[in-house]
């Protein structure tokens, strides 16, 4: 079952790289007594989650952040190495990229989606999320292949 507005994101744990190698990042740690807008992307290097939907966020990022919200993070179903190359890839500055290699975090908020036959395994569906304090306040699901709910620009619309 999806999540909804007002219920509260489920506990997990992300890959971050830190300045160490990999490190782990909770959603405690990430969502506890602030405002994140969190975005999920099916895949990183991928024709529209390059090309739109993350430089979107990155260009929108100062007015998201002037419009109250504390964190930017962008999750996907790939490995932190991978996460940390699309993000040095696509110049993020301070979008937190969140590793979720299995899709963990994604099946737990009931977003998951099944691209094995396409060759890409288990991926998390195109979304995003604001988050006050742990709790989803507003929550934008794409239809299949669209790219509309989910971008900056909506956000910005719903703060």
């Amino acid at each position: 079952m999806t999540v909804q507005e007002g219920e509260k994101v489920p506990a997990a744990t992300f890959k971050v790289m830190g300045p160490d190698g990999p490190a782990d990042m909770t959603s405690d740690e990430l969502f506890a007594g602030k405002t994140v807008a969190l975005f999920s992307v099916p895949g990183a290097f991928t024709p529209t989650c390059s090309a739109k939907h993350l430089p979107g966020f990155v260009e929108k990022s100062a007015e998201l952040k002037a419009k109250g919200v504390d964190s930017i993070a962008c999750t996907a179903a790939n490995d932190v190495f991978v996460m940390d190359a699309w993000g040095k890839d696509q110049d993020v500055g301070e979008i937190m990229m969140l590793a979720d290699g299995s899709a963990d975090f994604a099946k737990a908020l009931g977003l998951e989606l099944d691209l094995t036959g396409r060759g890409m395994g288990m991926r998390a569906q195109r979304y995003s999320m604001v988050v006050k304090d742990g709790v989803i306040d507003k929550l934008n699901v794409e239809e299949g292949g669209a790219f509309e709910v989910s971008s900056a620009e909506h956000m910005l619309g719903q703060l």
